[in-house]
């Protein structure tokens, strides 16, 4: 029975064929009148109305529209009128007209007949169970699925007394109805709402879902699979387990859909196991070799659909991104899926033997089984690794190199590019013999071959970068450049485009011999009849001019003037010899000037490299006429859609870094449209229906983020080009330093703080935080350290900074934001801290160190849950490191605190005594360098008053020293030094008593090899600090000071050198016999910290000024001891002796 007058559903009826009406203005007016008159107005109207469209129409079409119409406004949020909370409407209607509707919604699902209608009517159903879930009123307890199962549901609100009572009793009941279309309708809403279950018992679950499994309907297999997974993927890692009795019955489920042929159906169950085995791929492992059979017959089935194929593959490939260990012990994994990746990559161009079609065209599509099978690869690589993988890859690459078949040598050389960065570690060493297959490709006679050989190239040279160019230079770059000549515009292109990957990392030394071989190719490039080889060639000239720095000078009157010609003629068609910008089209000039915006885009970024390259000097008058040409192109920059306005924002901070101070007066014109930029808010969409997702979704530059039920669109392209611009600011600022001051204030208050808690995106936070400290360091350039102007805009900052560490969310970035910190109190200087920050900033530290062991802890409980020889995921190891930085960032945080406040934050730093206390002692060696090296900042900022933390410093020291981490041997020792050095009287005993155990440090095993020498030379330099400052309670001082001279030398730590060769400089003044009865090999010390530039300025010249006392007092020969150097040695230390 209608709840609604028979008017208001002829009023509704009529919305709802005008907002499905085929006229654009007609369905824009429906919308406008949804909103104002429905919507705002009488929303539980239009939620009853809708819901009886859904339960009573009949039009399919009706039905089906009002069931989206409902799902849709049901989620627009309001303010409840009986609490004045902003929630979504459907959950701020009354409570009889949410009963009535949710009576209405469950009857509309039990008669509807058409599955398309059902469908849309149980998203309804889902969508208002998912509101009540989120919101914690959906039932979740264990009693009421039992009195389900025991047929008691007269009695269930009673017993229960939950907001929406029956919806799981009409969900089971459609789950167990004869009617196939309804128990998949009751799986489906299970799979988008798995909160309304996810306590329930788990006999009950198990229950349910098993026979939904055993179903003689395929939809419904399908639907429990899918509801399955989503349940499955919302409960907790601990209740997980006791569901992994379930796989044999989930798996049973794909041989017979396998046998019938059925590619749609075997594509989506396995999405569903897909989800599974990212979540617990361990529940599969008594089964994982039947499914590894399995998966490789789909594979390599031809009759089969593609999707399903590929979908396959990637439930193989998941199993290596969160299992590799499972995957590595399988005794057919590796072979087959090689095998597999390798057959699929020869399923290219199967229509094109010629490549005739791949010739003229550009761009290859993602979703074709050859990439599918590259991707696999690459992934395979990486988790698994090189001693895994390269065995029965190389098992099959050498045949396919020699394959008469082109598509063979293809895969081949494609299989190389994949699987170089994993197998990084084994294949660097024998990179002469993947040359010998490489480099023969580079004349295959097909063009696809070339490219591919060309694209392997470009890989190793990133992937192995740094060997590639130093020692196969002479192979790679000989071979590579004829390639620039063939006759194919793709193979040219992707021939210049490996050059980008080989120069960018190459040294000028290694690129000089070959600039005029390079450059006269690519200069031929830039009169290709294709536009995109021009512009590859532009790029390609830029990185060259980027890596050869000023040896790129003799080619500049050759391509400077060319790409002034570009930037002259940014209006009008350009032309470079009649040829440069003058591809063939067939488009109008207009479309051919815009075609032309990339190129001249690319000429621009070529243009500012090259200056950045040969500098000021040698552009002379050509640097500002460059500045006024990108100022003119700047002003005809009229689409928002024109690449060239980003490119020129680049190229602006490149001539800003070229002209330092003579860039300012063009700043004015710059900064207006950057400001503008870097001000950007962010596009953010709220998508209502599929409708708009997937039209969102065939847009560039969006982001795509469900939430609670709704997608969420960020359009990501806004805010990369926000990050782009602070990038910039932080350009200009540390250029220009006190010259950008009129800039300061503004882009603080506007851009730079509220960036610091723009959470839409990382990367802006994380250039906001650099940001910061350069615009305090540009006020204080301008007016001075403590000018009025620089305190104002530290007082508006501080406290800004102090609250994003509390609020930061992101692991990596809070470790930018204390960097942030840092080096703004670095800019301030001495006592720039009141104890309000202070003690905002220990409150910020301690929760964050409160979350890191929350962290730890959890990561321990995953550990332990691991078998033996499961490495950790790769996810794990990151958030290591990124604990790591965090924990370092911090360190420097406390560091400069200490060092600018001294004794003034001891009290403020008691509070986390606790924290040091647990760190010291803990068996993670960053935990106790942490600890550390905080306390070597008490001993070094706070005097003798650090001696009333001893209890709490010195055990941790005497533990460090004896550390078998290198690093916190490192600390200990510094401290122990520093003690000696700032401490005083009350720590003489102490480090009095540390001098055998640091001597202990000089004598390990290892003591000058790289990972331990650091810690072997502050120890020496500890010894020496503790003789000259701290001596009162040593017994044997000389005897101390003869053996501390064989600890030397000092040729690594440029902060442990002075301290310990002005000591020794002290015992050469004083004629000591200590040195003068070996002053031959003090000598050799002094010479050796003197070529490793561990001494500069005042203390090079004082020990050199020792050194000469030490040869003349002592009657040594010093040229007879240089004699027995190398000659490079003997003319850097003859530099310092003149």
């Amino acid at each position: 029975m209608s709840m609604l007058p028979p008017e208001v559903h002829n009023a509704l009826a009529q919305l709802l064929q005008a907002l499905s009406a085929a006229d654009n203005h007609a369905r824009a007016q429906a919308e406008e009148q949804l909103s104002s008159e429905w919507v705002r107005v009488q929303p539980d109207v239009l939620l009853m109305g809708l819901v009886e469209q859904i339960q009573g129409s009949e039009e399919p079409q009706t039905r089906s529209f009002a069931a989206v119409l409902f799902r849709r406004i049901s989620t627009k949020t309001r303010k409840d009128p009986s609490s004045s909370e902003t929630a979504e409407l459907f959950l701020t209607l009354p409570q009889p007209q949410k009963l009535a509707i949710r009576e209405k919604l469950l009857q509309a699902l039990r008669t509807e007949r058409l599955s398309n209608v059902r469908h849309k009517i149980g998203d309804a159903v889902a969508e208002v169970a998912r509101q009540y879930s989120d919101d914690g009123r959906c039932n979740n307890s264990y009693e009421f699925v039992d009195h389900i199962l025991k047929g008691a549901l007269a009695d269930l609100e009673h017993s229960i007394g939950v907001i929406w009572p029956d919806l799981l009793g009409a969900l089971f009941e459609a789950s167990q109805s004869n009617d196939a279309g309804q128990r998949e309708g009751a799986f489906r809403i299970f799979a988008q709402t798995p909160g309304i279950i996810d306590k329930q018992h788990e006999d009950t679950v198990l229950t349910v879902f098993t026979k939904g499994f055993k179903d003689q309907d395929v939809s419904v297999r399908l639907g429990a699979m899918e509801a399955f997974s989503s349940f499955f993927r919302s409960i907790q890692k601990k209740s997980q387990q006791k569901y992994y009795a379930l796989i044999p019955e989930i798996l049973n489920i794909l041989p017979p859909i396998k046998e019938l042929g059925d590619s749609d159906h075997l594509t989506k169950a396995l999405m569903s196991l897909i989800d599974l085995a990212e979540v617990a791929p361990k529940m599969f492992r008594p089964l994982f070799h039947n499914l590894v059979t399995f998966s490789i017959t789909v594979i390599q089935d031809k009759d089969l659909g593609d999707q399903a194929r590929q979908n396959a593959l990637e439930l193989m490939a998941t199993f290596a991104d969160y299992n590799p260990q499972m995957c590595r012990k399988d005794p057919s994994y590796t072979s087959e899926m090689v095998t597999q990746c390798l057959s699929l990559m020869t399923d290219i161009g199967m229509d094109d033997d010629d490549a005739t079609e791949w010739i003229a065209s550009k761009d290859a599509k993602s979703d074709l089984n050859h990439v599918a099978g590259e991707q696999c690869m690459d992934r395979l690589a990486n988790k698994l690794g090189g001693q895994t993988i390269l065995p029965p890859t190389f098992n099959w690459l050498p045949r396919m190199m020699t394959s008469s078949a082109w598509r063979d040598r293809h895969a081949a050389l494609m299989a190389i590019s994949a699987i170089s960065e994993g197998c990084r570690e084994l294949m660097v060493g024998e990179l002469d013999k993947v040359l010998d297959l490489v480099v023969p490709a580079l004349r295959d006679p097909h063009p696809r071959v070339r490219w591919a050989g060309c694209n392997a190239l470009g890989q190793m040279s990133t992937d192995f970068a740094g060997t590639m160019q130093e020692k196969y230079h002479q192979i790679v770059l000989p071979n590579i450049i004829p390639v620039l000549e063939s006759t194919e515009s793709r193979v040219q292109s992707h021939a210049a485009a490996a050059l980008v990957n080989f120069c960018e990392e190459a040294e000028k030394g290694v690129l000089e011999p070959y600039l005029d071989q390079l450059l006269g190719h690519l200069l031929a490039l830039l009169r290709s009849p294709e536009r995109y080889v021009q512009e590859q060639a532009l790029s390609t000239i830029a990185t060259i001019a980027d890596s050869a720095e000023a040896a790129f000078g003799r080619y500049y009157d050759t391509l400077m003037p060319m790409l002034f010609t570009v930037l002259r003629d940014a209006v009008n068609t350009p032309a470079i010899s009649g040829k440069l910008g003058t591809a063939s089209s067939s488009e109008s000039p207009s479309d051919d000037t815009k075609d032309l915006r990339l190129l001249r885009a690319k000429a621009m970024e070529c243009a500012t490299l090259i200056a950045l390259a040969v500098g000021k000097e040698r552009m002379g008058r050509d640097a500002l006429e460059l500045v006024q040409l990108l100022g003119s192109i700047q002003q005809n920059i009229v689409d928002t859609d024109d690449p060239q306005a980003q490119y020129l924002m680049h190229c602006w901070g490149r001539m800003c870094r070229v002209l330092g101070q003579d860039f300012l007066p063009y700043l004015s014109a710059v900064m207006p449209p950057l400001m503008d930029l870097a001000s950007a808010k962010a596009d953010i969409q709220l998508l209502d229906d599929e409708e708009q997702v997937a039209q969102v979704e065939q847009e560039e530059g969006w982001e795509l983020v469900p939430l609670k039920g709704k997608v969420i669109g960020i359009k990501t392209a806004t805010l990369d080009d926000k990050h782009m611009a602070i990038e910039l600011i932080v350009v200009y600022a540390q250029v220009l330093d006190a010259a950008f001051e009129p800039y300061v204030a503004e882009i603080m208050e506007k851009i730079a703080l509220p960036g610091l808690a723009f959470f839409f995106h990382d990367p802006v936070r994380v250039a906001s935080a650099k940001c910061v400290p350069q615009l305090l360091n540009a006020c204080k350039k301008a007016h001075g350290d403590r000018s009025p102007q620089l305190i104002e805009l530290w007082t508006k900052t501080i406290d800004k900074v102090l609250e994003v560490l509390s609020a930061e969310p992101a692991i990596d970035t809070l470790a930018e934001m204390y960097q942030c910190f840092y080096e703004s109190v670095e800019v301030l200087g001495k006592s720039c801290l009141t104890p309000a920050h202070m003690a905002a900033f220990i409150e910020s530290a301690k929760s964050a160190l409160e979350d890191y062991q929350t962290r730890v802890k959890n990561r321990l409980e995953d550990h332990n849950e691991t078998e033996e020889g499961e490495e950790e995921s790769e996810d794990t190891l990151f958030a290591i490191e990124d604990d790591q930085t965090l924990l370092s960032d911090m360190n420097k945080a406390f560091h400069t605190i200490f060092k600018n406040q001294g004794p003034s934050f001891l009290p403020h730093w008691e509070r986390l005594l606790n924290f040091y206390t647990a760190f010291v002692t803990n068996p993670d060696p960053t935990q106790r360098q942490w600890a550390l090296c905080i306390m070597d900042d008490v001993l070094e900022f706070c005097g003798e008053q650090s001696w009333n933390y001893s209890s709490h410093i010195i055990q941790p020291l005497v533990d460090g020293m004896k550390d078998d981490i290198p690093a916190n041997r490192q600390a200990a020792a510094y401290g122990v030094g520093m003690a000696a050095h700032k401490g005083g009287s009350p720590w003489s005993d102490f480090v009095a008593s540390s001098i055998p155990t640091l001597f202990n440090v000089t004598q390990h095993p290892h003591a000058r090899e790289d990972d331990h020498v650091f810690a072997t030379e502050n120890a020496c330099a500890s010894i020496a600090k503790i003789l000259h400052f701290n001596a009162t309670k040593i017994s044997n001082p000389q005897e101390i000071a003869r053996s501390w001279v064989d600890t030397l030398p000092i040729i690594n730590d440029e902060e442990a050198a002075p301290f310990a060769y002005g000591f020794l400089a002290q015992l050469i003044d004083q004629q000591s016999p200590i040195v003068t009865s070996q002053a031959p090999r003090v000598f050799i010390f002094i010479v050796q910290a003197l070529e490793a530039e561990t001494l500069q300025a005042s203390i090079a010249t004082r020990i050199v000024a020792a050194a000469k006392q030490l040869v003349a007092t002592a009657g040594v020969d010093a040229n007879q001891i240089l004699a027995t150097l190398s000659p490079e040695t003997q003319a850097t230390v003859r530099a310092f002796f003149g």
